[in-house]
């Protein structure tokens, strides 16, 4: 797959953020705008780590701005999130400019970056503003007491894993473990979300914190469709592999799990656009 991207500042009231730009305007109508924010355990993780994920996006038909923002060594919770926050409400006003006039907003993120999508999400509807069509979390960090089958399994965890070490150094102090903003699965209230598509892999550490959040997301009534990947697909280390190089990368059966998620996004803004039917919840 065929990388184009350009790279774009955000203008935010709090200065530029610098962002990579993938797809363009349609000629007419509108496409899917999105802002993508890249995993990394909250602490690393840069522009081209993310340009698998933020280009697979712009295959199924969106625009997507993928933002590089502030990291946890430096600037623990909530510096990241409100940052991205300024930059999605920028993006909301630039919209018609970027993919048409009417284009639907949605967020999206994995690991680390699923994190921030689904907080974003959050205090998108908190604030009433600006509108999301949708939230799209790709193994997404969710949980910090790390205590999931999937992390025992993968031997993960434990103190000194990049896990532990990046949610340390994202909280910076205990007591932010309960702020649903910072650790989505500690929120009660998730009524009144936007729709959301939640992927993970049967191989990956944080399947079952993906599974725990797609099905509260559902009982809460939020229209949440759940796909569990069949392995092996070495995520999430392998989300961060060039476009080009994903399929090489991995021994599974074809179609790899980069069509698959192609095919997954394309679905989900086609069921989310508006005066669409939403999604359902759905387990592979």
């Amino acid at each position: 797959m065929t990388t184009h991207w350009r790279d774009i500042a955000i203008e935010t009231e709090a200065g530029a953020l610098p962002a990579r730009l993938y797809g363009d305007r349609p000629g007419k109508g509108a496409a899917p705008l999105v802002l993508h924010l890249h995993g990394g355990a909250f602490t690393g993780g840069t522009l081209e780590g993310g340009a698998c994920i933020a280009a697979l996006l712009a295959a199924a038909g969106a625009v997507v701005v993928s933002a590089d923002y502030p990291l946890a060594c430096e600037h623990p919770f909530p510096f990241a999130l409100t940052t991205a926050f300024a930059a999605l409400g920028a993006l909301y006003g630039r919209r018609a400019d970027l993919a048409g006039r009417g284009a639907p907003l949605y967020v999206a993120g994995e690991e680390a970056g699923g994190n921030l999508a689904a907080g974003l999400a959050m205090m998108a509807r908190d604030q009433q503003h600006p509108p999301l069509a949708g939230q799209i979390l790709v193994s997404p960090m969710l949980d910090p007491s790390l205590a999931t089958a999937s992390l025992r399994a993968a031997e993960a965890g434990a103190c000194g894993c990049k896990y532990a070490d990046g949610w340390q150094k994202y909280l910076g102090s205990p007591d932010k473990a309960a702020h649903p903003y910072a650790a989505p699965l500690a929120s009660s209230r998730l009524k009144g979300l936007p729709p959301a598509l939640v992927v993970s892999a049967q191989d990956c550490p944080l399947r079952d914190e993906a599974t725990r959040y797609a099905r509260v997301l559902e009982q809460s009534g939020v229209a949440t469709e759940l796909d569990l990947l069949p392995g092996p697909t070495h995520w999430p280390d392998n989300l961060t592999q060039p476009p080009e190089g994903t399929a090489a990368a991995l021994d599974a059966s074809p179609p790899c799990w980069s069509e698959a998620l192609r095919t997954l996004f394309s679905r989900f803004f086609a069921s989310t656009r508006p005066g669409r039917r939403k999604p359902v919840a759905n387990v592979l």
